[in-house]
């Protein structure tokens, strides 16, 4: 009886645990993109809207939009923010991306192909946590390096 009133207990710490965190983690939830406070360089992608949510210990990212033809982009990570490369499913621009956690509201990511970065950028949420920040420096079709803000409003 004991060992069991113990790990009934243990288990709804664990839980209530892996609830605080996912309740703390301000880059968690659905955001749609702002585009009159974004600046979108030409040639650049667009993302509409990009969910964040918990995937057992990792984060799901996924990211639907438009590319700079206009074409629709539907890509999902899956991975920790530990600065290590996790795979890009459906993403034309980049097959591996990596987010690294600079501190609780802010990620820098770097897209790759191949093992070449392809993309760089910086993610941060407002310290209210409605409002969510993208600078992101990519080369354009004719390789000439572009950089995009866009502004993000959680849903």
């Amino acid at each position: 009886m004991k060992t069991r009133t113990i790990l009934l207990t243990l288990a709804t710490l664990f839980a209530a645990i892996a609830v605080c965190f996912a309740a703390t983690n301000v880059f968690l939830g659905t955001w749609k993109i702002n585009e009159a406070k974004s600046m979108i360089a030409p040639g650049g992608e667009k993302n509409s809207t990009v969910v964040y949510a918990p995937a057992g210990d990792d984060v799901k990212v996924t990211v639907d939009g438009v590319d700079a033809s206009g074409k629709p982009t539907h890509s999902e990570w899956t991975g920790k923010f530990d600065g290590k490369d996790y795979p890009v499913t459906g993403g034309p621009a980049s097959s591996t991306r990596s987010y690294t956690m600079v501190n609780d509201h802010t990620l820098n990511l770097v897209d790759k192909v191949g093992g070449k970065a392809t993309e760089t950028g910086t993610l941060v949420v407002s310290p209210d946590g409605k409002t969510r920040t993208v600078t992101i420096t990519e080369s354009d079709a004719n390789g000439n390096k572009i950089t995009s803000t866009m502004v993000y409003d959680k849903q």
